[in-house]
């Protein structure tokens, strides 16, 4: 068959370890063979992050601007084991999707990809929960210090019209540490626009959640913000008989287990990072998370929910096989290609992308699946663990058939 045109490059960002390795492998069997792919490359592995002192991060982010859409493979965040790992890295570089989120100022939406032959943990959910995790701040762009001996920690603030503003963070007795995190109000107003527009175009309900009885100032701020914004979007919420509330983030939990899914549930950062590993293997596997970056001027970004998969790439250069989930990297491409097809009137590239999504799930649902789902089939007889190469070579068989 003649393969696939594209009018503008997607921004490639390459990755690290095991989902680096499952990155080549998608690009050789599912999308070199069916797509005349375009792309701009930005390697962002951590050895090349290194040489190029994280510019090449920054770059990319750019442009994803420029072309407005991009797919990015897992990265590493080194913390002090991986520099002892990698002893050539010469500083504790940030984290990648930090750097991009905070320049394209986007939210992120995590779903889970759902299979017949897979129940959720939590027997009631029937539909979708999509986490909306704010992508700015908090633990991300925070600053520690910690101390020795007894003392007082205080913040200042200092304002370019000179005037200060000070407070006690705590006094100790001892060794301590301590943590200084912000947020931007033009970004949470981002977020909350954000929020309400995808509820909208998907038309489902908005949760929102933040722990405001405790933090009262910074969370606080987060809840007024939401509810100014809500009022521009209240007469469209009324017409799709969509709703939008808000609770404590410790009743949402509870409220989240009770439910039958099938809306929106938006958290700050770190509360969305974790709550999206919990959703996400709820549903079955984290390795079944889609991940998606929206920008305030509609630059979207997509990429895996999960990380490098190291163990597994720790077997793999000892030459070990491996039945590594590529899934949610899959449905990152499938996703970026849609949009550009979308963006571009390429209604073949659409095409392509919604047939990949259903070879893959026609693949598991025909009972042929890595590892770490076969335990989560009820029925055992009916399902085959195949490794990495195995699976997407079942699936490019039945896109085949499809194209």
């Amino acid at each position: 068959m003649e393969k696939i045109k594209m009018t503008t490059p997607l921004v490639e960002m390459d990755g690290d370890e095991m989902t680096r390795v499952l990155w080549q492998m998608i690009k050789d069997e599912l999308i070199l063979p069916f797509v005349d792919l375009k792309t701009e490359y930005y390697d962002l592995g951590l050895l090349n992050r290194n040489k190029t002192q994280d510019k090449v991060t920054f770059d990319s982010a750019y442009a994803t601007k420029k072309y407005g859409v991009a797919v990015k493979c897992a990265t590493i965040t080194p913390n002090r084991q991986r520099m002892e790992e990698y002893p050539e890295l010469t500083e504790m570089w940030k984290s990648p999707n930090g750097t991009i989120r905070a320049i394209l100022d986007g939210t992120v939406f995590r779903a889970p990809i759902i299979i017949n032959n897979i129940k959720p943990v939590v027997k009631n959910w029937k539909k979708p929960i999509t986490i909306a995790r704010h992508a700015y701040g908090d633990v991300y762009k925070s600053v520690d210090l910690k101390t020795e001996e007894a003392g007082e920690c205080i913040m200042t603030f200092k304002g370019v019209s000179g005037k200060e503003t000070t407070i006690s963070v705590q006094k100790v007795d001892g060794p301590a540490v301590f943590q200084g995190a912000h947020n931007k109000e033009d970004s949470i107003r981002s977020f909350a626009k954000a929020c309400f527009s995808y509820a909208i175009d998907t038309k489902q309900d908005l949760w929102f959640s933040t722990k405001d009885t405790i933090s009262k100032v910074y969370d606080g701020e987060f809840k007024k913000v939401f509810e100014e914004e809500f009022e521009n979007y209240k007469d469209e919420f009324e017409k799709l008989g969509i709703t939008y509330f808000y609770t404590l983030i410790d009743d949402a939990v509870a409220r989240v287990i009770r439910s039958e899914g099938g809306y929106i549930w938006a958290c700050k950062n770190y509360d969305g990072d974790v709550m999206s590993d919990m959703v996400s293997t709820a549903f079955g596997s984290l390795a079944m998370m889609t991940s998606v970056l929206v920008a305030p001027d509609g630059t979207t970004e997509y990429e895996a929910a999960h990380g490098t998969v190291t163990r597994h790439y720790y077997r793999y250069l000892k030459g070990e096989e491996t039945s590594t989930n590529p899934m949610a990297t899959i449905f990152a491409w499938t996703g970026a290609f849609r949009k550009r097809g979308e963006l571009d009137n390429l209604p073949d590239l659409v095409d392509y992308a919604n047939k990949l999504e259903k070879a893959c799930i026609d693949t598991l649902e025909d009972g042929i699946m890595t590892k770490d789902l076969t335990g989560l089939v009820e029925d055992k007889s009916s399902v085959r663990a195949v490794n990495s190469r195995e699976f997407m070579l079942e699936i490019r068989q039945r896109l085949e058939k499809m194209l």
